[in-house]
Parts: structure tokens; sequence; C-alpha cells
């Protein structure tokens, strides 16, 4: 949701293996194989620092009935109608080093966080057999894992997104607007300052809840090859609304990230997904 190391996994994931539209075959029950690539971020929303990562990490997709295992994550769809779908499901981000960006030194890391929650999922329209617009609803609990799991608040995204495939899905488009809602917990610890980490420079704050950003996105795949796709993703975030925009923490008024790279399939499933979609 909020760092450089989960904007790409989560980049990589919705380009490369974007829905399955009329105009593509059936999708196979699982693949597994690897993807990697640069993303260059914010630090952290807001940082007026930057961060450029470069990953190669394997992966595995499964479209059961229930569990599935995809672009969202791993989870349980509970409910899958031709206008609306309704999961449970978890994402993880990686751990940032405060030390690293100059606004919270001597403050406490990031952690890893794992968020876990509902989503609706709410087709809005079909344009054409290959082309798609849906309204997506996730509310997230934030649960962060270091010395223990501790909860950090909770996100809701709301998010309307238009996708377009080309024949037999050899390329995807996908751009979407969203906004980011946090409660006074997640805002507080991405944009707090308690007292003790207080300085001439960054006094202290106490975070509210309320809008943490909105969010312009960008993305498209290109299949190479049977087992090989690459993919890029432009997007941007602006923090002028935010509710915490008189935090020392939230030093710009917008951000953007970018990012390339490539999947390869090392195997798949010769029987398809139980209803041809991921």
């Amino acid at each position: 949701m909020t760092r450089t190391v989960t904007l790409f996994l989560l980049a990589a994931g919705t380009i490369a293996l974007a829905p399955a539209l009329a105009a593509e075959p059936a999708l196979p029950l699982w693949e597994a194989g690897v993807f990697g690539g640069t993303a260059a971020t914010p630090a952290y929303p807001g940082s007026s620092e930057r961060s450029t990562r470069t990953l190669a990490l394997p992966y595995l997709i499964y479209r059961g009935k229930v569990l599935r295992a995809d672009r969202s994550g791993v989870g349980a769809r509970l409910v899958n109608t031709d206008k609306t779908e309704f999961d449970v499901g978890f994402a993880l981000s990686l751990p940032a080093r405060s030390d690293d960006v100059p606004a919270r030194r001597g403050m406490p890391d990031l952690g890893t966080l794992v968020e876990f929650g509902p989503r609706l999922k709410i087709k809005l329209a079909e344009p054409s057999p290959n082309s798609r617009v849906r309204l997506e609803l996730p509310l997230r609990a934030v649960i962060e894992a270091r010395g223990g799991l501790h909860r950090q608040g909770a996100t809701f995204e709301p998010r309307l997104a238009y996708t377009l495939a080309g024949p037999q899905g050899r390329w995807h488009i996908d751009t979407a607007l969203s906004a980011v809602l946090g409660n006074k917990g997640i805002n507080d610890y991405f944009y707090g300052v308690p007292q003790q980490f207080a300085t001439l420079g960054r006094p202290a704050y106490a975070a509210k809840s309320g809008l943490m950003l909105t969010r312009l996105g960008l993305g498209g795949s290109y299949l190479l090859h049977r087992d090989w796709r690459a993919f890029a993703f432009l997007r941007y975030d602006n923090y002028a609304g935010a509710a915490n925009r008189d935090s020392p923490l939230l030093r710009q008024h917008s951000g953007t990230s970018a990012g390339i790279g490539l999947m390869w399939t090392w195997q798949r499933s010769s029987r398809p997904a139980w209803d041809g979609q991921e």
C-alpha cells in the first residue's frame, strides 16, 4: 500500500496479471515462475526522499473456486457473480529503515506490515468484450510484525479501475483512480511524531484520521513469448488534501512512482481455472 517494495510487488502483479476478459482464452488453474524488475518511488507517502529497488522473486498463482492466490494477494473468494465479487484476503509489505530517510532519522523503523480484510468488487460496465470498468472497495486492518504482532490501524481504498485487453491477452492496459483513507492509528504510524522523537526541525505531532492521499495509476504489459511478459507502470500520488498535511513527516504535495520488469512462467497447469477468470 505505502512502501517502495509493496508498490513494486502490487504493480507487477496488477499489470502482468490483469483480470481475464471475454476476449482472452481460459487461464490455467495455477502458474509458477519468477518476476523481477526495478521501481523508483518516494521512500514513504509524502517523503521528499526517493528509493530505488530492484527485486527478483518467485510467484505462485492459484485460481480456485474459493481459495485464490493471485494479483490481489492470498485469500478466500466467498461470493462471485457476473456483477459482484466479495473476498477476504491479506497482503504483505516489507520493512523500511528510518535512518535511511532524513525526515525520520532517529525514529522507529517502519516494520513489516500485514494487511488483512474484506473487499467488495462491483462491475460497473463492460464497454466492449475486451474492456471492463470496476469499482473495488477494500477495507484492511494493518498489523505490524516487528518484535511481535501490533495492530497499527486500518485503511479503506475505494478504487475505480478501467482495464483493456488485446487479442488473446497479448497486451493489457490498466488505469485506476483511488483514494486512500486511514484511521488515526495508521496515520499516526506514518505521520505522528511522539514527544520523545521531536527535534527543532521535527516538532511533536499527533496525527488524525482521514484522507492519506489520492492516486492515479497507469500500467501495461505485453506478452513477449508464451512464458515471458514485460510490464511497466507509472503512478501519481497527491497529498494536497491529506488530513495530516501539517505533519513534519509529510514533506511533499505530490509524488510519482515508476517501474519496469519481466515475468517468466516456469510451469502452468493444463487444467483451466474453475471459471476461466483470475
